[in-house]
């Protein structure tokens, strides 16, 4: 487990959409209208569903630098071809934004227990790897979204089997959310869920 982006099989600068990404799309398509942020966008895929699938103005986000531009190359190739794009943000969770900007924040965070022998060197680990318990970003992401949500919004989050379920819904409850299960999947390894707060 020295290199998660290397035992992933993946790109290792930009995380590229996978089962979650597709539970976190379908959660949340057919659920969001107005001004919609994917927090922790990647490769984009995830913001372009929702931009050509939903009537949502939507905002990307991102810390890696390498991930906001292929999200932005992803926003304009759809321009290109005649389609609503996406606006791209870079920063840290919800800290780029202005109160009350949001009618729907969607996240699929990073949420791999952290093997603390493994070097977080490079941005694919980043990506997965979310602390030693697997809420090291959940947390804080919790504790601030609510600012950014317009009264009545809602949050899609995406919550492995991994990082503590009841964990993640007690810090969620703890900032004034009530949740329901979007849709859930069960890995030989674990269980995905897509939590809507609100």
């Amino acid at each position: 487990m020295t290199d998660l982006a290397e035992r992933r099989g993946m790109n290792t600068s930009v995380y590229q959409p996978a089962e979650d990404s597709g539970l976190l799309a379908q959660a949340a398509v057919g659920r969001v209208s107005g001004r919609v942020l994917e927090v922790g966008t990647g490769s984009g895929w995830v913001a372009e569903q929702l931009a050509t699938k939903t009537d949502a103005d939507v905002v990307a986000s991102d810390l890696n630098p390498h991930a906001c531009r292929q999200a932005a190359d992803r926003a304009d190739a759809l321009r290109a071809d005649g389609h609503r794009g996406f606006e791209v943000v870079r920063g840290s969770l919800v800290e780029p934004f202005r109160d009350d900007a949001f009618d729907a924040v969607a996240f699929n965070p990073p949420y791999l227990p952290e093997d603390l022998e493994a070097a977080r060197d490079d941005w694919m680990e980043v990506a997965l790897t979310g602390g030693e318990d697997g809420r090291e970003i959940i947390d804080p992401f919790l504790d601030t979204v609510g600012r950014v949500l317009k009264p009545g919004g809602i949050v899609f989050l995406l919550v492995s089997s991994f990082t503590g379920y009841d964990e993640v819904l007690a810090r969620a409850e703890a900032n004034g959310f009530g949740h329901e299960v979007v849709v859930q999947e069960s890995y030989p390894y674990e269980t995905l869920t897509v939590l809507a707060l609100g």
